[in-house]
């Protein structure tokens, strides 16, 4: 049985993801492959471009330009990500050339696959839904909006007050090219799983739930005091752990939130015992005002960096509005630091409140540093939410556990 993956990269959070799971079936003895546009690993099973030119294109990222140049007419959007997917490609000559017995569909947005190429594929398809952008107008999540469930239109993220707008030109291709596909979707998540099935692209298709794996050999518990000497962090604070690539420009990750949180908490006894930690950018120029002593610890892109940052922190914090079944959730309670969230999307699949970690009521900035504080004031309390962490990665999060059930609906499309 011979799967492909079809992923914008192998890096990131839906391309880790993607690698992830390869790397899962390929120790149950599949044989799994990835195709790309933007290649990270140097993994030989991992295909990119095969051109000189089309590798050059993919790094200086001019399919993902060109496929939001249509989005100019659209002055007043906001700045979340929001893909149209028109740009023509070889992908399906290059599909054709692995042969595959089935096709895995990752996060394909950037420029990366046409949504006509998917029915030309003529192979059984699962889907793996990482955002919501398979079964809306463009937008890869809907935040308020729940204009999906019929056709889009009047998109509030494009800033639009006409019905026919490019959300609609989006979703009305979607659902002219996908009729009669073969196709089964894995949400990672109950909750996408959820709003897939209220969508009007998707109500009528299966829908499974299988969520994401991570190797637990690699994210595991490491002594805090090497952790923090090899991250030259201070030994004597307790240290809060954020993670967000642009934690400014996107307001669904709730940088903003976080940032009320720890300002509530600088006015405490607790200001001169806490710092923060964030990863995934460089200190900026102009660093915002959080109240507390801050560390900012860059971008990390390898797993070993990854989990020693885990390892130093003594909780870790995800403020989004809305999310799936985030990574950094996953990787923090594999290195048993307990997790702090607001009881949105897929975090209570990964957080259960007050047992391995704590969960906000949603966007409330007063609960999310109350919660905060609850994970750090009792040592004996505390111990035992690290354990319960640990323990809940081994016992549902485990690359043997997710590949097993991908191996399972992959003979099930096989045999039709």
């Amino acid at each position: 049985m011979k799967i492909l993956h079809l992923s914008e990269s192998d890096g990131g959070g839906a391309g880790r993801a993607t690698f992830r799971l390869h790397q899962g079936l390929q120790r149950l003895g599949v044989d799994s492959k990835i195709l790309v546009q933007l290649k990270y690993s140097d993994d030989r099973t991992v295909f990119s471009p095969e051109t000189t030119l089309g590798k050059f294109s993919a790094k200086l990222k001019l399919p993902e330009r060109l496929d939001a140049l249509p989005l100019k007419g659209y002055p007043q959007r906001d700045v979340s990500d929001f893909s149209l997917e028109w740009l023509p490609t070889g992908i399906v000559s290059k599909i054709a050339k692995l042969t595959p017995d089935v096709v895995n569909l990752h996060w394909v947005c950037h420029g990366y696959l046409p949504i006509e190429a998917i029915a030309k594929f003529k192979k059984p398809l699962v889907w793996t839904l990482h955002d919501m952008w398979a079964f809306t107008g463009g937008c890869h999540y809907s935040q308020e909006c729940d204009r999906y469930k019929n056709s889009c239109g009047t998109c509030p993220q494009l800033g639009s007050a006409k019905s026919w707008d490019i959300s609609r030109w989006v979703w009305q291709r979607k659902a002219k090219a996908w009729q009669n596909l073969d196709l089964t979707l894995v949400s990672p998540s109950p909750w996408l799983a959820k709003c897939a099935r209220s969508s009007s692209l998707f109500q009528d298709l299966p829908i499974e739930v299988i969520p994401n794996g991570l190797d637990t050999q690699q994210y595991k518990p490491i002594p805090r005091q090497i952790a923090r000497e090899l991250l030259n962090l201070p030994q004597d604070k307790q240290l809060i752990l954020f993670g967000a690539m642009y934690p400014n420009s996107d307001r669904r990750k709730g940088f903003y939130l976080l940032q009320q949180a720890l300002q509530r908490l600088s006015k405490t006894e607790w200001r001169n015992q806490i710092e923060i930690a964030i990863f995934g950018a460089s200190r900026p120029q102009e660093p915002v005002e959080l109240g507390l002593n801050s560390h900012y610890l860059g971008r990390l892109s390898d797993e070993i960096s990854l989990a020693v940052v885990y390892a130093a922190a003594d909780v870790f914090v995800a403020p989004s509005t809305q999310d799936n079944l985030p990574n950094t959730v996953m990787e923090a309670i594999a290195c048993g630091t307990p997790g702090v969230a607001f009881n949105i999307g897929g975090m209570p699949e990964l957080i259960e409140h007050q047992h391995n970690g704590y969960l906000a009521q949603a966007l409330d900035s007063e609960d999310l540093a109350q919660g905060i504080i609850w994970v750090l004031e009792n040592q004996e309390r505390y111990q035992k939410l690290c354990d319960r962490a640990r323990q809940k990665a081994e016992q549902e999060f485990t690359l043997e556990i997710q590949a097993r059930r991908y191996e399972s609906l992959y003979l099930e499309k096989c045999r039709g």
